[in-house]
């Protein structure tokens, strides 16, 4: 039989995370031992009190049945924690739905509402989860550069007028994925003020919104004033609570985008387990008591793999949050080809800037994943390192 794939296929190839994964096995299988900085996955369990509670729910013979949607209790506990943490008041009933992780809801929404053709405004570099959804959409991306020349804030100015009036979706993710620039009041006024210019409905990626590591929080996106009226905050439990496993998120905002996002995941799945439901509304509620212990750890891990690159003439952009530090490295190489090098010949994983697009060429992408001992023994290695010259 001749299996023939679809032609919208050719438009997802295969990430290059696993080649790294197997690259790295190779070379642990020839002895090294290896220091893996490439996925954003947290090295960090839930806190007791979550697990404690999943457990709990799941040993119940009535936690079984379809939920069908989130559950009514789960939308409470989102609209208590925007609430609190941002002063945001959320309609639990109309403005909040539940997604199986930040990336399935990510690559669906274009769905719901870009045909093909429609233009969406991402950034280059960015998540990779966003061109999967416009590919799937049909749409058409525009990508407005991160530079340092604009504090890596995508700039709105720059956008020709007939691609912003031709466009349907503005993709934001402050801080952000790879690069953690963090957003400001102003900046979020301004998008407002071009989504109503030009009827452009707007996403914000708040998936590191608990991860700061100096001064106030991230701003809530839906805490600018009129943030509703153009727009969507989608946020994962997945960083911020260490339930990257348990697949549960939500997208909050304009409630006349969430009825058309509903129609949408009725016709796609039948709603998330009962108990993953339950823990996370234990992780919502003690926001404060699990995220104070989490910023701790990482701004440990942030200042000692910050410092460490810069003392080695990388340039990391400027950064007070986010997960990962996003680096310009000193060498005359490309960077995939770099990042191969680094597994053989210092045992440490990067992810290579072009996976996120054509601008992160020169650049490497390291998670702060590991304790920062661990991230000390990374930046001593990466000092005694001895690349192969391109050919």
């Amino acid at each position: 039989m001749k299996i023939i794939p679809s032609k919208k296929m050719s438009l997802f190839t295969p990430a290059i995370f696993g080649d790294l994964k197997n690259f790295a096995k190779q070379q642990q299988a020839k002895g090294m031992h290896m220091i893996d900085l490439s996925l954003g996955s947290p090295d960090i369990p839930p806190h007791a009190k979550i697990r404690e509670h999943l457990s709990h729910r799941a040993s119940l013979a009535a936690s079984y049945g379809y939920t069908l949607t989130g559950t009514q209790r789960f939308y409470e506990a989102v609209s208590r924690y925007y609430k609190r943490r941002s002063h945001v008041d959320l309609d639990p009933a109309s403005e909040i739905i539940q997604t199986m992780g930040s990336q399935e809801g990510l690559v669906h929404l274009p769905i719901a509402f870009c045909d093909p053709g429609d233009i969406v405004l991402s950034t280059n570099p960015a998540y990779v989860a966003y061109d999967a959804g416009i590919h799937l959409a049909g749409a058409t991306p525009y990508y407005m550069p991160l530079t340092a020349a604009n504090d890596y804030l995508p700039d709105l100015d720059a956008v020709p007028e007939e691609i912003a009036y031709q466009a349907k979706l503005l993709i934001l993710n402050l801080p952000g994925n790879p690069v953690p620039a963090m957003p400001s009041f102003a900046y979020f006024e301004k998008v407002i003020a071009f989504a109503k210019k030009y009827n452009i409905m707007v996403l914000h990626d708040a998936a590191y919104s608990e991860f700061y590591f100096t001064g106030d929080q991230p701003i809530s996106f839906l805490a600018a004033p009129g943030a509703k009226e153009v727009g969507l905050e989608i946020n994962s439990l997945s960083k911020s609570f260490s339930l990257a496993g348990t697949r549960i998120a939500y997208i909050a905002g304009n409630a006349e985008m969430i009825a058309v996002l509903k129609q949408l995941k009725s016709n796609l799945d039948f709603g998330i387990f009962e108990p993953i439901q339950e823990a996370a509304i234990v992780a919502l509620d003690h926001a404060e008591e699990v995220t104070d212990h989490l910023r701790a750890t990482f701004s440990e891990r942030h200042k000692t793999l910050m410092n460490g690159l810069q003392a080695l003439g990388w340039e990391a952009a400027p950064s007070e949050g986010g997960m990962f530090v996003w680096a310009k490295y000193p060498y005359d190489i490309d960077c995939t080809e770099l990042a191969f090098q680094l597994i053989e010949r210092a045992g440490v994983v990067t992810v290579p800037g072009t996976v996120f697009g054509t601008a992160g060429q020169g650049y490497l992408r390291l998670a702060l994943v590991q304790p920062k001992e661990v991230l000390q023994e990374a930046i001593e290695r990466l000092a005694q390192v001895q690349l192969i010259p391109q050919p």
